[in-house]
């Protein structure tokens, strides 16, 4: 209980007994002090939130973890009272979110505003409120809140390393025999004419056939017969593990206003090690002009992102990673069986997971039958705390010829990922590195 409240009960109290005990007037002033502190009091916490506004402005809703979030706050006050002190508390589930504030003497029809930077830490969808106001009288007897509710929502993407050489598989490249499949982006390999319908792209259309036919013509398209490149994320309930005081970075407070993107160390948790993997990886096969999609099951349903090469296929992927959680029933090898009938012939499987369990062998035997070539980012889930090894697992795989890129707790990600290049043995293996060849 505050002074101010304690304060005012102690005059009704001497007031009220001294009065029903003596009977001085005294008393009977005292009791009436207090009771008129605490009327007077009321009123103006009750009044202290009239007219308050609050509005919360982004420069953006996507940014990536990492990132340094501004967020402008600006608070009106349309009354005609001034308010002695307001506390703006930001109720955001961001970790280490910015953007509380106390404000002394707001006048009335005026408003203040300042701007807020978080540093981003964790990947996922936040909300950007609620924002709590609160205020009370100037003798700290009664406070009040108010609540204004989120009505816009930030989206953080995964960490991104910087990859620079991965295994790819050769596919069936440009020159040779071509996939006679249709295809709904525009390709090198043109098939044929037909009859415009609506919806087809403008940019598709054939001027010369359309002039010489008298009626509006589009080009059709065949499927590039490079292969294309699936990534399967593994997120069963069951495989992930992470240190016991694993925990994301508490920023800085010194550094904190620099806009600049820092480098932060991962959580040591094989599921963001496993998603930052997925989000690189991605990153690099489409600068490299390669077809990427997705593969994971982050709850009872499959998600699923088909392969493209076009622009938005990365913020596609990313914003799916951002959001994936392990709660899946199912295995990565139950996975792998449920959805490789889908991949075409030739295209690589890049395996994600942190699993000791022998059965993705099974899943790699039946990719390698369907003529599909993986390859396995394989999360070492000793380093990140388990008790488990899965380095015999390493061993068998890579006595089926296929590729195991092994991944640690602590190490540079991106560095990881890349020197894996140099480590295979390629005469055993039937994979190159990938070569930009330009078509038009």
């Amino acid at each position: 209980m505050n002074a101010g409240r304690v304060f005012a009960l102690i005059l009704l109290l001497i007031g009220g007994v001294g009065s029903a005990i003596d009977g001085a007037i005294f008393y009977a002033h005292l009791f009436y002090a207090g009771l008129t502190l605490l009327i007077f009091a009321g009123w103006l916490a009750f009044t202290s939130l009239r007219g308050i506004r609050v509005e919360r402005r982004a420069r953006s809703l996507r940014a990536a973890v990492g990132d340094i979030f501004e967020e402008h706050y600006e608070i009106t006050n349309a009354s005609r009272a001034p308010k002695l002190w307001l506390e703006v508390s930001n109720e955001t589930t961001i970790p280490f979110a910015r953007g509380s504030r106390v404000l002394t003497f707001l006048p009335p029809r005026q408003k203040r505003s300042y701007t807020a930077r978080t540093w981003l830490v964790a990947r996922g969808g936040f909300a950007l409120g609620p924002t709590r106001v609160r205020s009370g009288d100037p003798f700290g007897i009664f406070r009040v809140s108010k609540v204004f509710p989120a009505n816009e929502q930030l989206v953080v993407l995964p960490m991104l390393a910087e990859v620079s050489a991965f295994l790819s598989p050769p596919g069936l490249l440009p020159g040779g025999q071509a996939i006679r499949q249709k295809s709904q982006d525009v390709t090198p390999h043109a098939a044929g004419v037909r009859e415009y319908v609506p919806g087809d792209p403008l940019k598709r259309i054939h001027w010369r056939t359309s002039v010489r036919r008298d009626r509006l013509m589009v080009k059709e398209f065949e499927r590039d017969p490079q292969s294309e490149v699936w990534l399967f994320l593994d997120a069963h309930r069951g495989a992930h593990v992470s240190k016991p005081d694993a925990g994301f970075e508490r920023p800085p407070a010194d550094d904190l206003f620099l806009l600049r993107r820092r480098k932060i160390q991962l959580p040591a948790s094989t599921l963001e090690y496993s998603i930052s993997a997925a989000a690189s990886l991605a990153r690099y096969f489409l600068r490299e002009r390669r077809s990427v999609g997705l593969i994971a099951a982050p709850g009872k349903s499959y998600k699923i992102i088909p392969a493209e090469r076009s622009q938005r296929q990365e913020a596609k992927i990313l914003e799916a990673l951002a959001f994936i959680q392990d709660e899946s029933p199912l295995s990565l090898s139950a996975l792998v069986a449920a959805q490789m009938g889908q991949l075409p012939q030739g295209s690589s499987a890049i395996l994600i997971t942190p699993t000791a369990q022998p059965e993705l062998l099974i899943a790699i035997d039946s990719l390698q039958r369907r003529n599909l070539r993986p390859v396995v980012v394989l999360l070492m889930i000793r380093s990140f705390g388990s008790r488990v090894d899965n380095e015999t697992l390493a061993r068998l795989l890579e006595e089926r010829k296929t590729p195991v890129c092994r991944v640690s707790c602590g190490e540079d990600l991106g560095a990881t990922l890349s020197s894996f290049y140099n480590k295979t043995d390629f005469q055993e293996t039937p994979w190159r590195r990938p070569v930009l060849t330009h078509l038009t």
